[in-house]
């Protein structure tokens, strides 16, 4: 009996399991007859997004919504206006076609509100996040979209977009709080003026400004290339329609833009090691990013104090004349331009006649990618950038510009005077000095000079010896380089990093305090005779490898991705034990997590040390700190300076001597004679092919600081052969003439050459 029992579920089973496997079929999709009831979900089929029921951290109510992997991340909200108040809720297709919320009452709380007649639709969950309400009655036709109707983030594949015609938006707009998925004040929108811009509203008055389009980058946005290479575009969609987009090549990468409830536009990106996402970028960034944050005729500079400054000499701009006669321009570099600039085709330096000529013309700026663009109006958020920008012409009466000549040249020939004076007295003042200067300095505390200034030894109330840098008026480095130092190392901790104690900035005295290194830098052990016995191979190879895991924690394990660019000898600290931390964090760089590379107009640093595609272009990578390391290593092993090193013979730098002796399989006379014994031979070559790996010309050929430290550890047991350095070619070319030559009658010229150096 119990087997007859069993054979009459079969036809049984057999419905229920053709009716899950139907709705299995259709888990992304919501029809009449296929709903969802609280807690219930749909997924998206690549399983990257779901739609369902959740609830805000520290509240009761009840929304529907769209979120990424966990509900921690929701991305679109339906009835953020009119939450459920229990867990009855239904998410259905309704009898006209629309999609729809309900309560449990049957109450509708939510619709999509499409004016349609469609008995047979359905909403679907697509890969890319959106929820596409189609009609399948008209060939499964999009009658209703979330990506239209966007909550507060914006995804790829997303647009955000503006109708001229209409002035319908499509716009984020933010949570009223972090438990509160209602509209709040803050809204994110394109706006499409004469050259379009993103703006982010509180309200109906602008809150921040991303300045105009170029065609690539929005050009009030510092350091957007690398947003530009993730993928951002700008286009007309269909006629009088401007939108905003992101994609990515690479369907792996993940990026949001979120506006939160306090107004700052969060760029987030997925970290699938961490398995969190991590906050890469933020707009406003500061107070001068706020929107006319100096009121008109006003200059924003985040690095001066205070912030807010008014255009000097600009009686002209503020006043008006009748005729304009006689005008000229006042020449503002590396700005975000004023809000709402009339564009014109014209170029060069018709835009500056047709400012001349339109006496109701204020200012103007010839933007690359845009074009002649002009101001009749109050300048308002202007902002000066450290970098980049634009150069913007603002117009003043002619005999302004005359004062402002006179007085640069006042100043010009002030200056010179002043040097030459100075370097009469440096000359004298050294000759004095010379012999006396090694004791001196020691009683005085004076332990070194550094790219700042002076470094002295000194000693806190509770006994602790430190080392205190202080600026100079003379150094090269400024304010700038100061406070980046202080930034980036504040943050950083590391066996192999300086450990910074505190700073002090009062008036024109600025000073760093470090915790302090008995040995002082590598440099002088390594390059001075009587020291280089000191630093035996075993210790060497300490030294080297403590940088390599010091730069390594800089390039990827920090919760900031850091790029030197001023790595040498002398900016690698020995305690007692000899151990070594890398200090002088004044030229670092702060990478976002997306970014890997970047470039500047101004290279900093120290010739010698510099990869050739940073010295030649500005470009810079973690590679750029790597190739500095391979200069570094070669020094180590061989105890001579690359920026003074000239083989007698063949007028070789360090990279093209060791080249030399690599190809010719003889690297013996490279090695300095206080580390070479036959038991560390290996160990020793092994470091010369590394360091060779990465000092070769191009940075994609260089390894990374993770694969170095395995090839120290020998790990990595057969390492590539290594390509020629960079800075060798040349050399490697007058050799080869020198040897042609070197048996033909000759004259010879004794010339002296000076090596040129940054710091």
């Amino acid at each position: 009996m119990e087997f007859i029992s069993c054979l009459n579920l079969i036809p049984v089973l057999l419905i229920f399991s053709s009716f899950y496997l139907d709705f299995g079929n259709a888990i992304d999709t919501i029809t009449s007859s296929q709903f969802i009831k609280d807690p219930e979900t749909i997924n998206s089929k690549n399983s990257r997004f779901t739609l369902g029921f959740f609830s805000p951290e520290n509240s009761t109510n009840r929304y529907v919504g769209i979120w990424y992997f966990s509900e921690s991340t929701v991305i679109w909200v339906a009835n953020r206006n009119n939450p459920l108040r229990d867990s009855s809720g239904i998410v259905t297709i309704s009898e006209d076609g629309n999609l729809e919320v309900f309560n449990g009452q049957k109450e509708v709380v939510w619709s999509s509100n499409v004016s349609i007649t469609a008995i047979n639709s359905s909403a679907q969950l697509s890969d890319s996040g959106n929820l596409v309400l189609q009609d399948n009655s008209r060939s499964k036709t999009a009658v209703w979209e979330s990506f239209q109707h966007p909550s507060d983030t914006m995804i790829a594949n997303m647009k955000i977009s503006t109708d001229k015609r209409t002035g319908e938006k499509v716009q984020l707009t933010s949570w009223k709080g972090s438990s509160d998925p209602s509209i709040g004040s803050y809204s994110f929108s394109l706006e499409s003026l004469n050259v379009p811009e993103v703006f982010i509203w509180n309200g109906t008055s602008p809150y921040w400004r991303s300045g105009p389009w170029n065609g690539r980058i929005f050009t009030g946005i510092l350091g957007m290339y690398s947003v530009y290479l993730n993928g951002f575009k700008l286009g007309d969609e269909r006629e009088g329609t401007v939108y905003l987009t992101y994609a990515f090549a690479d369907d792996s990468d993940l990026l949001i833009e979120v506006l939160n409830s306090q107004g700052i536009l969060e760029e987030r990106y997925w970290n699938d090691e961490k398995d969190i996402w991590e906050v890469s970028g933020t707009n406003p960034k500061d107070e001068c990013d706020v929107y006319g944050k100096c009121g008109a005729y006003g200059i924003c500079n985040s690095l001066s104090s205070p912030i807010c400054k008014l255009f000097e000499r600009c009686g002209r701009v503020k006043n008006g004349s009748e005729s304009g006669k006689g005008d000229g321009f006042l020449k503002m570099e590396m700005v975000k331009v004023p809000y709402f600039g009339e564009w014109s085709s014209s170029l060069g330096d018709e835009c500056r006649t047709q400012c001349l000529e339109n006496c109701s013309c204020v200012a103007y700026a010839n933007v690359g990618g845009i074009g002649c663009l002009s101001w009749s109006e109050n300048l308002t958020d202007i902002q000066k950038f450290p970098s980049d920008g634009e150069n913007l012409y603002v117009r003043v009466a002619f005999s302004e510009l005359d004062k402002e000549r006179d007085f640069k040249v006042i100043i010009i020939i002030t200056v010179l005077i002043g040097i030459i004076m100075i370097s009469i007295a440096a000359y004298f003042l050294w000759r004095w000095n010379t012999n006396g200067r090694a004791n001196k300095k020691e009683r005085k505390g004076l332990l070194d000079f550094s790219g700042f200034g002076p470094v002295y030894k000194g000693t806190l109330e509770d006994g602790k010896e430190v080392a205190v840098k202080r600026l100079s008026r003379a150094s090269g480095q400024g304010l700038e380089e100061f406070l980046n130092e202080v930034v980036v190392i504040s943050k950083l901790q590391h066996r192999n990093l300086v450990k910074l104690l505190g700073c002090c900035i009062e008036g024109d005295e600025k000073m760093l305090i470090y915790e302090y290194m008995a040995n002082k830098s590598l440099d002088a052990f390594l390059f001075k005779p009587l020291k280089q016995k000191d630093l035996d191979w075993r210790k060497r190879f300490n030294i080297i490898q403590g940088i390599a895991r010091g730069l390594l924690y800089l390039h990827r394990d920090s919760r900031l991705i850091i790029i030197h660019r001023d790595l040498k000898p002398s900016n690698i600290l020995l305690d007692e034990e000899l151990n070594p931390k890398i200090s002088d964090f004044g030229m670092a760089r702060i990478f976002k997590g997306s970014e890997d590379k970047d470039k500047t107009k101004r290279v900093v640093g120290t010739y010698g040390y510099m990869s050739p595609e940073y010295a030649m272009q500005g470009l810079f990578s973690e590679k750029s700190d790597v190739f500095s390391f391979g200069v570094l290593l070669l020094e180590t092993v061989s105890g001579r300076k690359n920026t003074s090193f000239y083989d007698d013979d063949l007028s070789l730098t360090l990279l093209g001597f060791a080249w030399k002796l690599w190809k010719e399989d003889n690297v013996t006379p490279l090695i300095s004679p206080e580390i070479y014994y036959q038991c560390f031979r290996n160990d020793i070559m092994r470091c010369i092919h590394i360091g060779l790996l990465c000092v070769q010309e191009l940075a994609r050929d260089r390894p990374t600081m993770a694969t170095i430290i395995s090839m120290l550890q020998s790990e990595i047991v057969n390492l590539p052969p290594p390509k020629q350095p960079a800075f060798t070619q040349r050399q490697i070319m007058l050799s080869a003439e020198s040897s042609q030559k070197k048996h033909r009658p000759s004259s010879i010229n004794n010339v002296t050459v000076t090596i040129v150096q940054g710091r």
